[in-house]
């Protein structure tokens, strides 16, 4: 079936409150998406954003981001009021997020609903606690006990709490209860409001596509609690962290500090931990892409510490055993593998394999010095067409400072005239990835706007200014939903439903 969706943050979302969150806005987007004939929406990870405010580093695998929590809804509830929200500075810059405001003011609100809202005497509270038992009491207690810290890595903690000894997280849980109880009040009332606007997207008519990193943050609740599913010394820090060998890109490769898994302990569970992940990832999500998918493979091994990438090595993964195992006990599930980037034949047969569709992405097809798979041309159906990704620069702008003979060569391929006007260049990769063979076209929101490099979400080995890029209320016109319909429509990326 031939579909075609946008991808989207959460976080750049409208809304009154600096960043995008279970809103109203959030409602009107899922309509607007279905005006427009689409049937995805792909969004970044869900979880709690750490040092960085990037998605992809949070404290906790299974738990979501306090700051997507409506407040508008806690007013309807009658736990806030209006004028109470309204009185925090969240920023004021519609088209950027301000996340040094937003954290020092976010929680001091929540804090106020969590104070009205008794939820220990709630059942449905309390069934939520129960049902989350594997995960949510630690985040909690991590979370107490890191605002307890200054905000410090536990790694930097006493060390019989670093160590996790009885007595230790005891009398933590006794001193730091209330804090405990409103951070799992955090989690109960976000996975009340998603799996709503979710139930509400899913009615009409959209499915949603959630992305699952392959590695946890080294700070995070996970690491804390499981030290044993990761390659840890008996001091707790890494024996060795993930990251990118050197490339054409990058003469020094990507450092990205995360801590490597233990695939034999792994393996020696039956991958236990891996499929209460991935069973929490179905529970959100119609759809799981996940991130870095040739690490399953093969994986990029840097001695810790470490300054670079350049002395790493490349070790194996658990290949096909994992997916197995998943399929055995998930029962076949709709995944989307990300395997961007150089890839050996043994993660080519892996992708296979599994049977899952992999990416393309057209801003890597235009060098004319060599054949290239990302030309579609080359697709095959089982896959899905990106003009880019939230690593990328938006469309509009790589095409304008791409060297001049990939240029030429772009212009020739997807039939643009040097002189085109600015909004005509995104929109004719779009038209292209759209009548591309691929099942799932998807189009990040920035192109269908045909924004500049300001509203670029990430760039990559960078911290600092990502993550920030927030769409005007009024941006995605009817016109362009419109247009997207039309062209949904010419290209047979309309299900029946929506038609």
């Amino acid at each position: 079936m031939r579909r075609a969706g946008i991808l989207m943050a959460v976080s750049s979302l409208p809304s009154k409150y600096g960043i995008g969150c279970f809103s109203k806005e959030a409602y009107e987007f899922v309509d607007q998406l279905k005006n427009a004939g689409q049937s995805i929406w792909q969004i970044l990870p869900l979880g709690p954003t750490s040092y960085g405010d990037s998605p992809y580093q949070s404290f906790s695998t299974f738990a979501g981001n306090p700051y997507f929590i409506d407040p508008e809804a806690l007013v309807e509830k009658k736990l806030l009021t209006r004028e109470e929200c309204d009185s925090f500075d969240f920023g004021d810059d519609p088209e950027k997020v301000n996340y040094e405001k937003i954290y020092l003011s976010r929680f001091k609100l929540l804090k106020k609903a969590f104070l009205r809202a008794k939820p220990e005497k709630s059942r449905a509270f309390k069934a939520f606690v129960k049902e989350n038992q594997h995960w949510l009491p630690d985040y909690a207690l991590f979370m107490a006990l890191k605002d307890a810290h200054g905000g410090k890595s536990y790694l930097e903690w006493e060390p019989g709490l670093i160590f996790r000894e009885k007595q230790a997280l005891s009398e933590s849980r006794k001193q730091y209860a209330e804090e405990i109880l409103f951070y799992e009040y955090l989690q109960y009332e976000f996975n009340a409001q998603w799996k709503k606007l979710k139930a509400y997207a899913n009615e009409q008519g959209i499915r949603i596509v959630g992305d699952i990193p392959i590695y946890v943050a080294l700070d995070s609740a996970d690491t804390w609690a499981n030290p044993e599913l990761f390659r840890f010394t008996q001091d707790r820090t890494p024996e060795a962290v993930a990251g990118c060998p050197p490339d054409a890109f990058s003469a020094d490769g990507q450092l990205w500090g995360n801590p490597l898994y233990d695939w034999d302990y792994h393996k020696k569970t039956g991958f236990a931990w891996w499929m209460k992940r991935l069973s929490h990832c179905f529970l959100l999500y119609d759809i799981v892409r996940i991130d870095h998918f040739r690490g399953f493979d093969a994986y990029y091994s840097i001695p810790f510490p470490a300054e670079n990438a350049r002395n790493g090595k490349w070790e194996k993964g658990p290949g096909y055993e994992l997916f197995r195992t998943m399929k055995q006990e998930l029962g076949e599930k709709e995944v989307i593998a990300e395997d961007l980037g150089y890839l050996t034949k043994s993660v080519l047969r892996l992708v296979k394999r599994t049977g899952y569709p992999g990416m393309k992405v057209l801003q890597f097809a235009f060098d004319p010095r060599e054949e290239s798979d990302y030309l579609p041309h080359n697709y095959n159906k089982n896959s899905v067409v990106y003009t880019g990704t939230h690593d990328n620069d938006t469309t509009l702008h790589w095409y304008k400072t791409l060297p001049k003979r990939d240029r030429k060569f772009a212009q020739s391929y997807i039939g643009l005239s040097p002189d085109c006007k600015k909004r005509e260049i995104p929109w004719a990769f779009i038209t292209a990835a759209y009548a591309s063979v691929s099942d799932l076209c998807v189009v990040p929101m920035q192109d269908i706007l045909a924004l500049g490099g300001e509203a670029r979400m990430n760039l990559p080995s960078t911290v600092g200014g990502n993550w920030e890029w927030r769409m005007r209320a009024d941006a995605f016109s009817a016109s362009k939903q419109k247009h997207l319909k039309k062209l949904a429509g010419l290209y047979g990326r309309i299900p029946s439903v929506l038609s």
